[in-house]
């Protein structure tokens, strides 16, 4: 393995890294409570990882994984914003991490070595393949646009229990994706992520039937 691949896997185990660290911390910290909470370092791991994982998208010419980061990216960051996060950021942070998947797109769209046309004509993998990793990025992605609208509606970042449907969902098409794709990053995050959306599951419904018995 040469020293660019290495960089390339690297950077693509250390956002997953962040990626399930903002869940077990969520997770710990929901055990702790007995309820899904919704806390801030949990959305500034995302947006960081998100960050590391777009860049390990370009550089593996993998369409699923970048197109399958831009709308959640945008996401994390008003969630950040509902926890009143983003604006105590440094403007020199808070720009370029805005403008950042518009570069990435353009360099994607109109680069000379990672043009959407390269990347066809010299993909090695099936595009029954690519579709159904794009349709899974598609189902992870929605359980953001659902935890948006969510939270938008009581102007406060939670994550309710359709968000941990919807993950479990995603993630079990993405981890076959990973299988077939040879791609130990992927799959490394998204099975522990399993075990995770598993439990707030449970937590979820467990609040939801305490509730119904104080209720009746």
């Amino acid at each position: 393995m040469s020293s660019f691949e290495i960089g390339v896997y690297g950077t693509g185990l250390v956002a997953q890294a962040l990626f399930s660290s903002r869940i077990l911390v969520q997770w710990i910290q929901s055990e702790r409570a007995g309820k899904v909470l919704s806390p801030t370092s949990f959305w500034t791991c995302s947006l960081l990882a998100s960050f590391l994982l777009m860049i390990y998208g370009v550089l593996r010419n993998d369409l699923v994984i970048l197109g399958g980061q831009v709308l959640s990216y945008f996401i994390y960051i008003r969630n950040l914003h509902l926890k009143n996060a983003w604006d105590k950021l440094p403007w020199w942070v808070r720009w370029p991490a805005s403008g950042f998947p518009l570069v990435a797109t353009l360099w994607l769209m109109f680069g000379d070595i990672y043009s959407l046309e390269y990347i066809w004509e010299h993909s090695t993998v099936a595009g029954s393949l690519i579709a159904w990793g794009g349709v899974g990025q598609v189902v992870f992605t929605l359980r953001f646009v659902y935890q948006w609208y969510y939270s938008e509606k009581l102007q406060e970042s939670v994550l309710p229990k359709g968000f941990w449907v919807l993950s479990l969902v995603g993630s079990s098409m993405i981890i076959l994706y990973a299988i077939l794709r040879l791609d130990p990053v992927l799959f490394i995050g998204q099975a522990f992520g399993i075990v995770a959306y598993s439990r707030n599951l449970i937590l979820s419904r467990q609040k939801q039937d305490a509730s119904q018995t104080l209720t009746n």
